[in-house]
Formats: C-alpha cells, sequence, structure tokens
C-alpha cells in the first residue's frame, strides 16, 4: 500500500522478542506495507531520524526503554500513529496509553488479522494511506478563537501560527465537538465518532481525549472555556466557530 506522498507506507514493529518482532513483519509484508523491524527503542528512534514513517507497533516492554516512556518521546514532536501492543490487559494501561497520546491499543496475544485490520484503520483516519489528492487552492475548513481547522489535511492552527500536533483521535474528536458547536454530544455519540474505524471501546476513552485536547487548545486547561463539561449529559463546544475556505484565499 502506498501513502499519502505515492509511496509505500512504512510501518516500524518494535518487539525485542525476534519471534513476534518477524511475524508481524511478515504480516505487514504480505498487505503491502514496507516493515521496519526494529528490537528496542534504539532502534526505532534511529529509523525515526533515517527516514519517514507512517505508523508504529510499539511493545510496551523493550530492554531499553519503557513502551510508555517512548510514546510519550515521539509524541513531543511527531504526530505518527501509535499502536501499542502489550501483554499486560488492565484499563489502567489502555488508559495511560491514551493519555500519552496512542491511538490504538492491543493485547498480546492478539489476533493477526484483527492487528492488520486496527492498522489499516488507523492509517485511514490520519489520511496516511490515500493517494495524493489533485493540488486545489480552496479547502474547506473551521476558524474559531484564532484557531484555524483544516478539514481536508487535518490540521490544526493555534492562533499564533504554529501547527497544533493532534493524533487521530484527538482530530477526530475536536472535528466532531466543533462541527457541533453550541450542541451537547453525549460520551456514547462521541465514543462511536472517535473509534468508528473499529477501535477498540471502553469507558474514559472519551475523556482522556477531552483532557488532552484541553491541554492544547485552552488558555487554562484546568478552567476550561471552550470545551465545556455538561454534567450527566456529555461535552459542549461553546465558542463562535466560523466556516472557511483553507489555502490560497485564505493566506495559505
Amino acid at each position: 500500500m502506498t501513502s499519502s506522498t505515492g509511496r509505500a507506507t512504512r510501518i516500524a514493529v518494535v518487539d525485542d522478542d525476534e519471534t513476534v518482532r518477524d511475524t508481524v513483519c511478515d504480516l505487514v509484508a504480505s498487505e503491502g506495507f514496507e516493515a521496519v523491524a526494529c528490537r528496542d527503542a534504539a532502534a526505532l528512534f534511529a529509523a525515526l531520524v533515517g527516514g519517514r514513517i507512517d505508523l508504529v507497533v510499539l511493545d510496551l516492554r523493550l530492554p531499553d526503554r519503557d513502551g510508555f516512556s517512548v510514546a510519550a518521546t515521539i509524541r513531543a514532536t511527531s504526530d505518527v500513529p501509535i499502536i501499542m501492543a502489550t501483554g499486560r490487559g488492565g484499563d489502567l494501561d489502555r488508559i495511560m496509553g491514551l493519555e500519552i497520546g496512542a491511538d490504538d491499543y492491543v493485547v498480546k496475544p492478539f489476533n493477526g488479522r484483527e492487528l492488520l485490520a486496527r492498522i489499516k484503520a488507523v492509517l485511514r483516519r490520519s489520511g496516511r494511506d490515500t493517494p495524493p489528492a489533485a493540488p486545489s487552492p480552496v479547502r474547506r475548513g473551521w476558524r474559531f478563537e484564532g484557531h484555524e481547522i483544516d478539514l481536508d489535511r487535518r490540521r490544526l492552527t493555534a492562533p499564533d501560527g504554529r501547527p497544533v500536533s493532534l493524533t487521530v483521535g484527538e482530530f477526530d474528536l475536536l472535528a466532531a465537538l466543533v462541527g457541533a458547536a453550541g450542541r451537547v454530544l453525549s460520551r456514547d455519540h462521541l465514543l462511536d465518532l472517535t473509534h468508528r474505524a473499529g477501535g477498540e471501546v471502553y469507558d474514559r476513552t472519551v475523556d482522556v481525549l477531552i483532557l488532552r485536547l484541553r491541554r492544547k487548545i485552552e488558555a487554562d486547561a484546568t478552567n476550561p472555556r471552550l470545551i465545556r463539561t455538561e454534567r450527566g449529559h456529555g461535552y459542549v463546544f461553546d465558542a463562535v466557530v466560523e466556516a472557511i475556505e483553507v489555502g490560497e484565499r485564505a493566506g495559505g
């Protein structure tokens, strides 16, 4: 399969277990992806520096660093999708993964077809599996409080012009909230939107994503003004939202 740049989609498979690593690499290669095998965190970071990686399948138990720490380091500088893989299946690990910025989570031993389905779903939602679109001077978007959302390129720009890095789930949730500005959306409805491609749904998913979004767009995340909680009902985006054209006519 090809990424949005027209080249083979590159998936880093990070696991110190050679058998697991080779199995997953063979699995993704059989679907046309380019597998990049990494036995530890050092190898992964070398791969990230050495060339573009479109998705990371990350084991939490690595010989040189904890997987949560690795994910946090990646997320601090990149929006590359992350699927965490671990033998630990507790809700706490899932919630920690989401808080750090993982896009999905699988528990070992996992079914190979399920892992492939999750990989394809995350790539699809991140826009990394689609062929390049024909150049267009105008794209769809929204503006609120100086922020601009480019819906076609799935990008958020802060009022000062800097890009705001969002995970797949964060962007989907923000787009849903902004698109329904002024209307209360229930947690169940938001769960459906953020996991529409088949990811695992569990309690607190939306709450964790909301917390992460508030840290990125609110002036004071502890006293949120844009994303308000309606107790017992859900969340509402409380700001004036303007539909805009993003591109040459909107300043690029």
